[in-house]
């Protein structure tokens, strides 16, 4: 179980996604509270991170230093990119992750993301100038192809390797298919053949069953879980318990529950100030109530609270309810 990535012993190889606007701090944060062997942070424009100069209070919000985390970094040129990652690595990243399976169009209209997959050559350029730039394991993340007639995922990766690259997480999807339909994890085979890093398996693992099941078709060595992890912070400690045999983790349920939540409220509204982190906290407010099945009128009444202190009122009449049985559907 587990595997070495450059100094450090991954010893659960279940890794929690960068998923934009949602995997911040507070809830990276939680999730390592219940144990994850891996998380990422959300991606960094080079080109902005560096215009803007982060100051002290940026940086820790981006908890580089944080011992299990990931610093996931974006961009078109190789300099910037460079530059970024040694500015990353100076803040004490342990792990400096290369975005290049973003299907955004903001990020595919300036060539970087998943649109760096349709130019392997300069993909490589900036790989190589990334690697080189720091001392640090650099770990890369992609998709299949861009599209169904160019899934060249694993010459990429056998590129990545080549110049240092540690560890690749693979997305079981082309960018043209966004998020539509299912995850492709038997086509992520391929990439385990080409490389001898290691291979993450990532696209609609939610669950035990469906870690498995991404486990044996594709042969990767570890999963990476996003959405599946959208209200149940414990997702990655249940799969890891379920399939390496990690303590399992203690799923908070009425009062308890109750009490996690309006923790994670109260982190967010410390992290962002009340008024944005008011707006970003529904999003969590609303998957939290989906586990329980919250009546649709108290629902809205907690996501259209006006004041923060209205919706620590309301939490223990939605939230302290059994939770609802739960399908590993693949997440669409």
């Amino acid at each position: 179980m587990g595997f070495d990535l450059g100094d450090r012993h991954i010893a659960s190889p279940v890794f929690l996604a960068p998923l934009a606007g949602i995997t911040d701090l507070p809830f990276r944060t939680l999730v390592s509270r219940f144990g994850a062997g891996l998380v990422v942070s959300e991606m960094i424009a080079s080109g902005e991170f560096l215009t803007a100069r982060p100051g002290t209070r940026e940086k820790a919000e981006l908890g580089a230093a944080i011992d299990n985390t990931s610093v996931q970094i974006a961009g078109r040129e190789p300099g910037p990119m460079a530059e970024a990652a040694r500015m990353v690595a100076d803040m004490g990243a342990k792990v400096i992750d290369i975005n290049m399976g973003c299907p955004a169009k903001k990020l595919t209209g300036g060539y970087s993301g998943s649109a760096l997959m349709r130019d392997p050559d300069h993909a490589l350029r900036l790989i190589e100038a990334v690697a080189g730039a720091v001392d640090l394991p650099v770990t890369l993340k992609t998709r299949l192809g861009w599209d169904d007639n160019a899934r060249n995922a694993p010459d990429l990766a056998r590129m990545a390797e080549g110049a240092g690259v540690r560890m690749v997480v693979i997305h079981g999807r082309t960018r043209c298919q966004f998020y539509k339909g299912r995850a492709d994890w038997k086509a992520i085979r391929a990439v385990r053949d080409a490389v001898t890093i290691p291979v993450i398996a990532n696209g609609d693992i939610v669950g035990g069953a469906s870690a498995l099941t991404a486990l044996k078709l594709s042969g990767a060595d570890g999963v990476m879980v996003g959405r599946g992890a959208q209200g149940a912070p414990w997702r990655l400690a249940e799969i890891s318990a379920e399939i390496y045999g990690t303590p399992g983790p203690v799923v908070p349920e009425g009062p308890d529950f109750v009490r996690l939540v309006a923790d994670h409220h109260e982190a967010m509204l410390s992290f962002y100030g009340v008024d944005l982190g008011t707006r970003v906290a529904r999003k969590h407010l609303g998957w939290y109530m989906d586990r329980v099945a919250t009546p649709p009128a108290l629902r809205r009444q907690v996501l259209t609270a006006p004041a923060p202190e209205v919706v620590r009122t309301l939490l223990p009449d939605a939230l302290d309810r059994p939770p609802v049985a739960r399908s590993e559907r693949l997440a669409a």
